[in-house]
């Protein structure tokens, strides 16, 4: 249970530092964020394993983040079409 939990922590500190540090791709930055999703489901899964509750809570997470995986990519190719790339610097947000 120990070593699962570092693995966790490991995954999830990766996944962030991958978030934070400054990227020129908007794809990079979505991919870490979906890695950190997959961190935060594997911890979900490790917790509701060990108490032995239901699964359906577990099911429910996965159904918000494939939405949010689906939103991420129908922004990345809305800007992709309008800018005809997806770097950070080439658009203004005002």
């Amino acid at each position: 249970m120990m070593m699962n939990m570092i693995i966790f922590l490991l995954m999830f500190m990766i996944g962030n530092l991958i978030f934070v540090s400054k990227h020129k791709h908007l794809l990079v930055v979505l991919l870490s964020l979906e890695f950190i999703v997959l961190s935060i489901y594997f911890f979900m899964l490790l917790m509701i394993s060990f108490y032995s509750f239901n699964f359906y809570m577990l099911m429910l997470f996965l159904v918000f983040s494939v939405c949010e995986g689906a939103l991420g990519l129908s922004i990345l190719v809305s800007m992709i079409r309008t800018h005809s790339n997806d770097y950070f610097q080439s658009f203004s947000l005002l």
